[in-house]
């Protein structure tokens, strides 16, 4: 599953494992991620492709705010992740 600028992805490794993330950008095996809280734009973790995987390619302001350039607060990255890991985790406990 190829990861691009803006997916939202979950980490399966390291100290953040089961965290969301979103991805700033891709720099061959490497993506560069943030989350607005342990993670800011300003200094964001360089995390190696096979430590992740894409959960989501979302269709929100953010993610069209990051591919255009325009600039995101880590506010509005906390907000979008919140409510995305809300939805994601009813949808894997409902409907046995």
């Amino acid at each position: 599953m190829e990861i691009s600028k803006s997916d939202i992805i979950i980490s399966i490794a390291g100290r953040d494992e089961g965290k969301l993330f979103y991805v700033l950008d891709v720099d061959g095996e490497y993506v560069l991620i943030a989350n607005g809280r342990e993670r800011k734009l300003e200094n964001p973790k360089r995390k190696k492709l096979k430590h992740v995987r894409r959960v989501s390619r979302t269709e929100t302001r953010v993610a069209q705010k990051l591919l255009s350039g325009d600039k995101v607060l880590n506010s509005e990255l906390r907000r979008d992740l919140a409510k995305f890991s809300q939805d994601f985790m009813c949808q894997n406990q409902g409907g046995n």
